[in-house]
């Protein structure tokens, strides 16, 4: 075996829009630096907890394992269509809570671990944080990626929307190019 060969980038992958930046990224890493890429999905059933662990409806499990499956795959290919990443990539379905999984994952020494990291204080105060766990439990180098500048303007639209207040949707553009009479004058 090579140096290079079984090199791995491991990104933690949600249902979420905000995590195909850093799948993005992980790509890019894995690209450069000559890696493979694991996407992985951690999922729980409803309930998630130990006392749900031992559920006895196989049929029910497979469901929710599939369900995590197509989940990953819809991810892949919103971030990098029909192209792929560009590297070996490895799409891995876990059940189990985001950060222990990614950490178990990522367990050589030579792994990247590539975890998003968010702004929304309400989600932090409800689900444990994926991005401080893997730091203080991961064995291996962790990238933490923040989301997208567009992530915080969206997330206002949508909190427009959702509280019907009214939406410019020139404010969503943009500023204009220069010569289409559109331009900021301030």
């Amino acid at each position: 075996m090579d140096g290079i060969a079984g090199r791995r980038v491991v990104v933690g992958v949600s249902h979420s829009q905000s995590s195909l930046v850093p799948l993005r990224r992980a790509a890019a890493e894995a690209r450069g630096g000559g890696r493979e890429l694991w996407a992985v999905l951690a999922w729980e059933p409803p309930g998630g907890g130990p006392g749900h662990r031992g559920l006895s409806c196989p049929p029910r499990l497979a469901e929710f394992r599939r369900s995590a499956g197509e989940r990953l795959l819809d991810a892949l290919d919103a971030a990098f269509g029909s192209a792929g990443p560009g590297v070996p990539e490895r799409p891995l379905t876990v059940r189990g809570s985001a950060g222990r999984v990614l950490v178990e994952v990522a367990a050589r020494d030579d792994d990247l671990l590539v975890v998003g990291t968010g702004p929304r204080l309400w989600h932090r105060a409800l689900w444990p944080s994926v991005s401080r766990y893997c730091p203080a439990h991961a064995s291996c180098a962790v990238l933490a990626v923040p989301p997208s500048p567009r992530e915080k303007e969206l997330g206002a639209v949508r909190r427009r929307i959702t509280w019907r207040l009214p939406l410019d949707a020139r404010e969503l553009a943009g500023p204009a190019p220069p010569g289409t009479g559109r331009e900021s004058t301030s």
